[in-house]
């Protein structure tokens, strides 16, 4: 056993890893769910108002919760160097609202909503916050917020302080209410370096991205492009949304029909599928992806040079997805993409964004898929959650 899984060991958060006795671990990287869990059990480097429940731990990551009021603001903000986020909600909030048994979040709005839970980071941790996956594939732009903050979803090192959401409903209006879950926080030990070359490597050793990628193709992440074709899907690309559809409840699983929501989008009897502006889609990758258990993935946002689209707002991938030892056969990517002010034509195998891979500290002691409820495993083209199946 290593030093580090010794340390570990006596700490009681190697517990049912799975892992053998001489399993690889570092002192850097994404902490697995067991040393999250250690974080909020033990050394209370994650807090809450509320208790966190069992069901908020993902592989790499932990759930974050709304609680009881949001602010309408008036435009999005950072607080920066010198304000608390309070401190700026009494310049920019228009009005302050009690969802603790549920509130409708309008599309198109802007809202501030406190979370439950709050971080007192130690030495060398940081974290970073992203959209959950059926909260990208509502077109909810949702960001983490912290005190005297600079970036989005970056929280700094020994960041002592509350978290905040800031929540932009795109397509859909939402109901939302205390509790209910729109964000995760990954937590990061460390720095440790992602490389093109560790990239390579991953892909000739393991093919987390299809099959036939060059090393030439490798730079500043693994390329992912998109399917216009639907020849797994009989012609199917995936949905765009209806621009006046009724009312989400986000807590609602397997509620809605796709049909008030969502049109077809259907291959293109020729050419490239034209973009609309005004419009939010759902398509897929060409490529089945894949993240070992000893890894998180996560997709870069998007780049100008490659088109005036955005691809993606919850770009992460936990531990398992896709993997076999998860019970998955490699799952292709959805991708959520809406064009920028002019209408755009997208190919097929046109590479829309790059998939990075982190390795965690340690293999975590749940994979996504086996057993936490996952809701993408085995997706092809796949709607958020509240939809019943096609």
């Amino acid at each position: 056993m290593t030093h580090r899984n010794s340390v570990l060991a006596r700490q009681g958060i190697l517990e049912d890893v799975g892992e053998e006795p001489d399993a690889e671990a570092y002192s850097t990287g994404v902490l697995p769910s067991q040393e999250l869990e250690h974080l909020v059990r033990v050394t209370r480097e994650i807090r809450a108002v509320d208790e966190i429940q069992e069901d908020q731990f993902q592989p790499a990551s932990l759930d974050l919760r709304l609680g009881p009021v949001a602010y309408r603001v008036r435009a999005s903000f950072l607080p920066g160097k010198g304000a608390t986020v309070e401190q700026r909600l009494e310049d920019l909030a228009m009005h302050r609202m009690d969802i603790s048994q549920g509130g409708v979040l309008e599309r198109g709005c802007v809202y501030i909503v406190p979370l439950l839970e709050h971080l007192s980071l130690r030495h060398r941790t940081s974290a970073m916050g992203n959209p959950k996956s059926s909260t990208g594939r509502l077109d909810i732009f949702t960001r983490l917020i912290t005190d005297y903050g600079t970036e989005f979803d970056r929280v700094r090192e020994q960041y002592r302080g509350p978290l905040y959401a800031e929540v932009t409903p795109r397509t859909f209006s939402v109901l939302v209410r205390k509790g209910s879950r729109l964000s995760q926080i990954r937590i990061r030990r460390g720095n440790p370096p992602t490389t093109d070359e560790a990239l390579r490597r991953l892909q000739g050793e393991l093919q987390v991205i299809g099959s036939d990628i060059n090393e030439g193709e490798i730079r500043n992440g693994l390329p992912i492009s998109v399917d216009v074709r639907g020849e797994a899907s009989g012609g199917l690309l995936g949905y765009k949304a209806k621009n006046h559809a009724g009312l989400i409840d986000i807590d609602k699983v397997r509620h809605y029909d796709i049909r008030d929501y969502w049109d077809p989008v259907c291959a293109p009897h020729r050419g490239g599928l034209v973009l609309d502006p005004a419009d939010f889609y759902i398509l897929a990758s060409r490529e089945a992806v894949k993240v070992p258990p000893t890894h998180a993935a996560e997709m870069i946002a998007y780049d100008t040079l490659v088109g005036e689209f955005r691809v993606h707002y919850a770009g992460f991938f936990d531990p398992g997805f896709g993997h076999p030892d998860a019970g998955g056969e490699g799952a292709r990517a959805v991708l959520e993409v809406r064009s920028y002010e002019v209408p755009f034509v997208i190919e097929d195998g046109q590479v829309v964004g790059r998939l990075t891979y982190e390795r965690l500290t340690s293999r975590p002691n749940r994979l996504y898929g086996a057993g936490v409820k996952s809701s993408y495993q085995k997706q092809g083209i796949a709607l958020s959650k509240h939809f019943k199946p096609a």
